[in-house]
């Protein structure tokens, strides 16, 4: 791919981040419709009205290309391009009115993500990243933060929706970390957390149980800001891995040695 390409396709993503954004935002102070797909995995008319919005357009736009959606709009021909999409990350605090969701929009070439976009319409604010062009929020360069010690650094984590039901639920890890860290955060939206990595707000991130959805394009944003990914146990990472670690590079192998409990050895 040419960078001409690779910024073409940026393009398209924030574009349809922000539309979908703006589906979102004039949604969120209004009554929803809230359906389950399981005990606590909510899904509202905003979900889908933001998820149709974006399909329909890449599919005029891209005929050809594959889709992976949050909520099904998947197509069922096979591509060297797929767009991976959330069209609305943190949809508990999104029907609850807390302030803190987003759309996310990512492109694949040939199993590489090499372009993606995160709004978050509440603040405003376009995390963008494309591969080799590093990662911007509203145009300005971002980059992770300089923290070394794990005592001194302020990091985010979320949980499951199975997490009354499943015996492996990040509690624990939780538990473990919050005893060595300065401080941990739990938003709500992994896309948000690691693009607040990228951003320098925080200096680390973990989960369990994620979704190529939830990472493809704020992952982007961290390797383009200079941090670090991998599984919590340090293993490779891939979007389609369910756990991540994220981190400023710094403190991976602090944070590992604390999930993995050698740090208590």
């Amino acid at each position: 791919m040419s960078t001409k390409e690779t910024r073409e396709l940026l393009t398209v993503c924030r574009d349809l981040a922000f539309g979908a954004g703006e589906i979102l935002r004039k949604g969120f102070d209004h009554s929803k419709k809230i359906d389950y797909k399981g005990r606590i995995d909510p899904v509202t008319e905003y979900d889908r009205k933001a998820e149709k919005y974006i399909v329909s357009r890449i599919e005029k736009k891209f005929p050809s290309h594959e889709v992976l959606a949050e909520e099904g709009s998947e197509t069922g021909q096979h591509s060297s391009w797929r767009w991976v999409i959330d069209p609305l990350d943190g949809t508990v605090n999104f029907m609850h009115g807390f302030p803190i969701y987003c759309v996310s929009i990512a492109v694949e070439f040939e199993s590489k993500v090499v372009a993606g976009a995160v709004y978050d319409p509440e603040r405003d604010e376009m995390f963008s990243a494309g591969l080799g062009l590093g990662a911007t929020l509203n145009r300005t360069r971002l980059a992770v933060t300089g923290e070394k010690r794990l005592q001194r650094a302020l990091l985010a984590t979320g949980f499951a929706y199975d997490i009354g039901s499943a015996k492996r639920n990040n509690l624990g890890l939780f538990a473990r970390m919050a005893k060595k860290a300065q401080g941990i955060r739990r938003p709500g939206s992994a896309a948000l957390d690691l693009c607040w990595l990228a951003s320098g707000r925080i200096d680390g991130f973990w989960e369990l149980k994620l979704h190529p959805w939830d990472t493809a394009a704020a992952a982007l944003a961290v390797t383009e800001a200079g941090g670090k990914l991998s599984r919590i146990d340090g293993r490779p990472w891939s979007i389609y891995d369910k756990d991540l670690l994220a981190s400023n590079g710094h403190l991976h192998r602090s944070m590992i040695d604390v999930l993995s409990g050698s740090s208590d050895r």
